[in-house]
């Protein structure tokens, strides 16, 4: 009599178990990832923030000192060269990026006379981050969206 050898069975569970868990394990992983970048995209986002705010306090204050009057810029481009000085004054090195949505708009925050006093990302995503910000970030405080961090002007009395 002849004795015939099954494993076949076992063989395929577990394959089977194998899979399932490098499934498990790769779907927790790209969720880290995605926290992750989301989480870096936030931290770049408050640096280009604070860069445009301080290059718009620059601008305004230059105005101050050199020409008796303030006066915040028209467009994002005068912080690159300011049209009111002869030379090559530069507040930024170059318009940065939105890091949420990847492109050069912005949505701009202007005064009275339509001159830009504050930047804010144009993403609707929603935060990680709700709290512990730098004292002058503390208005983003419980903010839900990218897109009501502001990154304002206010010019000192």
């Amino acid at each position: 009599m002849m004795r015939m050898k099954n494993d076949g069975g076992f063989t395929y569970i577990g394959l089977l178990a194998v899979i399932i868990i490098i499934g498990v394990m790769t779907a927790v992983v790209g969720r880290t990832w995605r926290a992750t970048s989301r989480i870096e995209k936030e931290t770049e986002l408050l640096w280009t923030g604070h860069q445009f705010r301080r290059a718009i306090k620059a601008y305004y204050n230059y105005g101050k000192d050199h020409y008796g009057s303030a006066s915040y810029p028209a467009e994002l481009k005068d912080l690159l060269v300011d049209p009111r000085s002869g030379g090559t004054h530069r507040y930024l090195r170059k318009i940065y990026p939105d890091p949420m949505t990847g492109k050069k708009d912005w949505g701009l925050i202007t005064d009275v006379s339509q001159h830009i006093i504050g930047v804010h990302s144009l993403s609707e995503g929603k935060t990680l981050k709700r709290d512990n910000f730098d004292l002058e970030d503390e208005g983003f405080k419980g903010k839900e969206k990218y897109s009501e961090w502001a990154f304002i002007v206010v010019p000192s009395q």
